[in-house]
């Protein structure tokens, strides 16, 4: 990964009370750059990225975000830097109206007094969410919650996107749609690291991938290279060998 390096992990650990849920990983996320975090469940990878968001305390271990030391940083802190977190199952407000979620999103950024328009252009590209400005965000479906919480997240105005599961639990179509989004934010720039429960979906759409097991890396490699790894097609891609 020879990208300038936006968010960077040395010897990561993570534990809860005394389980250990992620042991001394390392890895980077280069500028611009697609990358995959796959792994069965329970393998640390949803801890990993509530470690980078500052939800959860790292035990030890070095994490760097754009050059800068992230230990002691609170989570408003990165949001409010551009490390932006789409957490599995939304965290959308399910009593609130879609325009208030996205202000939500909006919150670290409105010293720039520029709410209105920024809300304009997430409604420009997720016309859907333009229709249902009103609406209830419980009401809506489990893929339009999705968009709109990656509409929250554009609001937030990301330079490195941790998404956790976008496409769990939704229909084919709605899947499409989801990833034409992420593909659009991408598009400005915006580095990825994504955790999916559809392994060859993560791996066709990334370039890099890391895999874990009991909380360790067990392999880092590119993605077309893990695509064609026999032990990555067995145990993740569902494949006989």
């Amino acid at each position: 990964m020879s990208a300038e390096t936006v968010l960077s992990a040395q010897d990561l650990t993570v534990r809860y009370g005394g389980v250990l849920a992620v042991e001394k990983l390392t890895l980077q996320v280069g500028s611009g750059q697609r990358v995959a975090l796959i792994g069965a469940n329970g393998a640390g990878k949803s801890s990993t990225l509530k470690c980078f968001a500052g939800l959860v305390p790292a035990s030890s271990g070095m994490l760097h975000y754009r050059g800068a030391d992230l230990q002691g940083v609170v989570a408003w802190r990165r949001a409010q830097q551009g490390l932006v977190l789409v957490p599995e199952g939304r965290g959308i407000f399910l009593r609130m109206t879609v325009q208030e979620n996205l202000l939500m999103g909006a919150w670290s950024q409105r010293h720039q007094g520029k709410d209105a328009q920024a809300l304009e252009e997430v409604y420009e590209l997720f016309s859907i969410l333009s229709n249902r400005r009103q609406q209830i965000a419980g009401y809506l479906s489990g893929g339009e919650q999705q968009l709109l919480a990656l509409g929250r997240a554009l609001l937030a105005k990301p330079q490195m996107l941790m998404l956790d599961e976008p496409s769990m639990g939704l229909a084919p179509l709605m899947v499409d749609k989801v990833y034409m989004a992420i593909e659009t934010i991408l598009s400005r720039g915006v580095s990825l690291l994504l955790v999916e429960q559809n392994a060859a979906l993560a791996l066709e759409f990334c370039d890099w991938a890391y895999v874990m097991a009991s909380g360790q890396l067990v392999l880092s490699d590119t993605a077309l290279r893990c695509q064609s790894n026999d032990k990555v097609r067995q145990a993740y891609l569902g494949e006989s060998i």
